[in-house]
């Protein structure tokens, strides 16, 4: 699985929303620094990237009116099979941007794997 660039979260359909949850809360939990070639950019950062991320993507879940776990909204929450983060472990929200590597070619990358998979989406 692989994070999709953030312009297309609010474009994206339901089951790929859905699935980018899931693997939010999979790399927040114990998937944490766990190798896997589409996201090990993922572990270069703090993991504050990764729940600013991860809230873009319930809030727009919640703008649909899916349902959201609110233990997520915490951010040293990583499931409940893992140990919380340490606030030691998280810089504030504010100073985590975008991925770097979310750039023009990375949306394109996205764009084009979305269009395989017969999802065409305007950007």
């Amino acid at each position: 699985m692989r994070l999709w660039h953030e312009a297309l979260i609010s474009k994206l359909p339901r089951p790929q929303l859905l699935g980018q949850h899931r693997e939010c809360c999979a790399l927040r939990g114990n998937g944490w620094s766990k190798k896997h070639a589409t996201v090990n950019y993922v572990f270069e950062h703090s993991p504050m990237m990764l729940v600013r991320y991860h809230q873009l993507i319930m809030e727009e879940m919640k703008s649909r009116s899916y349902n959201v776990d609110n233990l997520w909204q915490n951010p040293l929450y990583r499931g409940k099979s893992c140990e919380p983060w340490a606030d030691r472990e998280l810089t504030a929200l504010d100073e985590a941007l975008a991925y770097p590597v979310h750039n023009e070619t990375y949306l394109q990358e996205c764009l084009d794997n979305l269009a395989g998979k017969g999802l065409i989406i305007a950007h």
